[in-house]
């Protein structure tokens, strides 16, 4: 089994570099933990609360929760990854349950910031992208997926965001084996990560 940490700021392709990926590599043979499942559950807090939750800080996630799921998938044990929801800040009741594959994605923002959770990767990856680029894919993501106006969207970058992967994100790029600048448009570095991958499971 390979486990392969795919990280980068927000807006930056790494869904569709992982897809990519998944397209180049046997049928079934991935399966994908997103870091975005491991939120914490804020769906008590008062909706103004909510407004002010930082997705962006590594004390967002639920680490120990996410690495023990990892450490049973590698172990050969199916686990059961929550949803969770942006819009009420909570997981559902419903999970979606990831049997053991020969290659593991864990992919987020926040991946490489978790010291725990690096040294159960083979390989780091590290999708790279320009600033302007990521705020386009970041507002219009914002608008149509988590409800926000324009102007939520912009104050909702500026406040947290972008402070967030100069502080946190971006640092990470130094754990990096590989990086892909330009994302999913990369097709070269999506190629050579994939005959990487195929050379090693």
């Amino acid at each position: 089994m390979l486990v392969i940490g795919i990280a980068g700021g927000s807006g930056s392709g790494k869904t569709t570099v992982v897809n990519e990926i998944i397209k180049r590599l046997p049928k079934d043979s991935v399966a994908v933990i997103s870091q975005d499942s491991y939120y914490f559950d804020n769906g008590h807090l008062p909706k103004e609360e909510k407004k002010l939750i930082n997705f962006d800080h590594p004390n967002s996630i639920e680490w120990g929760f996410l690495i023990k799921h990892l450490d049973e998938i590698k172990r050969g044990e199916s686990v059961d990854i929550p949803i969770y929801s942006y819009i009420t800040c909570s997981r559902a009741d419903e999970t979606v349950t990831v049997q053991p594959k020969k290659v593991i994605i864990v992919e987020g923002i926040l991946v490489l910031t978790n010291a725990e959770l690096r040294k159960r990767l083979d390989i780091i990856v590290y999708v790279d992208a320009d600033g302007d680029d990521r705020l386009m894919r970041i507002i219009k993501r914002d608008m149509q997926e988590r409800g926000r106006s324009l102007d939520q969207a912009l104050n909702h970058y500026d406040n947290f965001v972008k402070k967030m992967h100069l502080q946190f994100i971006e640092p990470t790029k130094r754990y990096a084996n590989i990086i892909i600048p330009q994302g999913g448009k990369n097709i070269i570095g999506i190629d050579i990560l994939t005959h990487k991958i195929k050379a090693s499971i």
